[in-house]
């Protein structure tokens, strides 16, 4: 379960560095491929899910750090919902 970052491109050309204590997020999304807003949110929340009951699995408590790291996601997606064509660019994931 080693941790891993993600780099992504906002529909506003911001890059950020993201974070997931699970490499979960290479199952769900691939560098140089851009997702619709909705389906990044999607797979957003799915990986950050998985990587957090990963962790309780592991150790007997859910994520925390997971858990905000979708919150910040979420916060930062309500900027584009409604932007007809917005797309997320996930530019490199890395352990």
């Amino acid at each position: 379960m080693p941790e891993t970052y993600w780099t992504v491109r906002w529909p506003d050309g911001a890059e950020e560095r993201l974070y997931s204590p699970s490499s979960v997020v290479a199952e769900l999304f691939e560098p140089g491929r851009s997702y619709p807003v909705d389906d990044f949110l999607t797979r957003a929340r799915i990986a950050m899910e998985r990587a957090s009951n990963r962790v309780a699995a592991k150790y007997g408590f859910a994520c925390s750090s997971a858990m905000a790291q979708l919150d910040s996601i979420e916060t930062r997606i309500a900027g584009f919902t409604g932007h007809d064509g917005a797309e997320i660019t996930c530019l490199d994931i890395s352990q």
